[in-house]
């Protein structure tokens, strides 16, 4: 690829890979807990946190990068002891953009997981509590294995949507070269360039194949599982 894209195209390019993995390295783990949460109990509130976890799907990312910007600015409630404890600064830095990317994709890894949760047969798991299962043991021997074809279907699309966020990176982390610069925001700032149709042309090329592959990918994994535990 290093032969088709210049290196700044590259770097954006490299950084979006970066960013999707992270975020989805640090959204995965509470997502399949939500997701689980959401499925199998009733609770007072469940609704409002229904609500809070798709809110991401339903308002403008503009916003949602501007309440991070709210939260984890220098001055913010979080950013600023984060900063003065830990010297961890989140604004304007691959690591905002990483958690940026994160609250976007964070409901597609729920949405998938219940799908998958909900397919899943509640009398195996009864029959496992019969046997002597506790709720850890059914979970990770009965359940998780079941709810898989939802959990890489679900990582492997927020990945992909993850590679193309553009509203809420460039609020709360902003368009800086190599470092919150990903692949979205590397075609706009061509777009705005004279001269960068070019540029943005071959970006837009590698964001496409990059999405359509993802996708075929999620659903590819997904019903080979599916195959491999009887569903289908």
């Amino acid at each position: 690829m290093s032969f088709i894209l210049s290196p700044e195209e590259w770097e954006a390019v490299r950084l979006s890979l970066i960013v999707a993995t992270r975020s989805l390295a640090i959204s995965l783990g509470p997502a399949i807990g939500v997701a689980w949460v959401l499925t199998r109990y009733r609770f007072p509130g469940r609704a409002l946190l229904d609500a809070l976890v798709h809110l991401p799907l339903v308002v403008p990312p503009v916003v949602v990068g501007w309440g991070l910007l709210l939260l984890f600015g220098v001055r913010g409630p979080l950013g600023a002891p984060l900063d003065a404890w830990f010297g961890i600064r989140l604004v304007f830095t691959t690591a905002g953009a990483t958690l940026a990317t994160a609250v976007m994709s964070f409901p597609l890894i729920v949405r998938a997981i219940r799908l998958g949760l909900e397919g899943v047969d509640t009398g195996l798991e009864a029959a496992a509590r019969t046997l002597g299962a506790g709720p850890l043991d059914r979970f990770v021997t009965v359940t998780l294995p079941l709810m898989a074809p939802g959990i890489l279907a679900g990582a492997i699309t927020a990945f992909a949507a993850g590679l193309g966020e553009f509203g809420a990176v460039i609020t709360f982390a902003a368009n800086v070269p190599g470092e919150t610069q990903t692949l979205p925001l590397a075609i706009y700032a061509a777009t705005q360039t004279p001269g960068g149709e070019a540029m943005a042309a071959r970006l837009a090329g590698i964001a496409f194949a990059l999405a359509i592959t993802g996708l075929l990918l999620a659903e590819f994994i997904a019903r080979r599982m599916r195959r491999v535990l009887g569903q289908e």
